[in-house]
């Protein structure tokens, strides 16, 4: 019977080594699935190198995109002074053909009013329908919260005819007279030239024209 018992014994010891022997090769060498995940993964300078890359792209791109905005609200800009312009050739009419006297309500606080002419707000009211329009979309500096437009108003037309717009009794030749434009550059990202935009006027009322221009 002794030896029978020491061969049983032998055995177990032998499944014992044969299972270490295999645990120890299964630690010793990765299955198929880590060998995947390793040959999938990134390395530290592979994301370091993806993420210089993304910010590099960022750096190029947001300044475009930055540009482009600056060009839609400009356009809006361009609009809203249209859409004075078209209040100005309603205004005139009832008005016996006499330009609004207005008072440009200066950004300053500290300037004191050099006049009682009511603001652009308050003649062209009506004719606006909506006051918003006077409000630039380029306007961060809040100049119409402040002073109730984006705007200012040419306060040399005040009561002139408005079918021979002077100013100083001197006649301009085409798109010469500027008669409501933005208070400051609220466009300068598009460049020096196109920082402020202006409606014009050729000498008459009737002829009116938004364009974008440097002061």
């Amino acid at each position: 019977m002794l030896p029978i018992f020491f061969r049983q014994k032998n055995a177990s010891v032998g499944n014992r080594t044969a299972d270490n022997m295999s645990g120890a090769l299964c630690f010793g060498a990765p299955s198929n699935a880590q060998r995947s995940i390793s040959k999938h993964a990134f390395t530290l300078i592979e994301l370091l190198v993806v993420i210089a890359i993304i910010g590099i792209l960022a750096a190029l791109l947001l300044p475009v995109l930055g540009r482009s905005k600056e060009y839609a609200r400009a356009t809006a800009c361009l609009s809203n002074l249209h859409q004075v312009g078209l209040a100005l050739q309603i205004y005139v009419p009832e008005n016996n053909n006499k330009m609004p006297t207005i008072r440009d309500v200066s950004t300053d606080r500290t300037v004191a009013a050099t006049n009682t002419f009511p603001a652009i707000q308050n003649v062209l009211a009506a004719q606006l329908g909506n006051t918003n329009v006077l409000r630039c979309p380029s306007d961060l500096a809040n100049y119409f919260e402040q002073t109730g437009s984006s705007y200012a108003w040419n306060s040399l037309l005040n009561g002139e005819d408005a079918d021979h717009l002077k100013v100083f009794n001197i006649s301009f030749s085409s798109d010469k007279i500027p008669v409501v434009y933005d208070k400051e550059n609220f466009h300068q990202s598009r460049g020096e030239k196109q920082a402020v935009n202006y409606l014009f006027a050729d000498g008459h009322i009737k002829n009116l024209l938004t364009i974008a221009g440097a002061k």
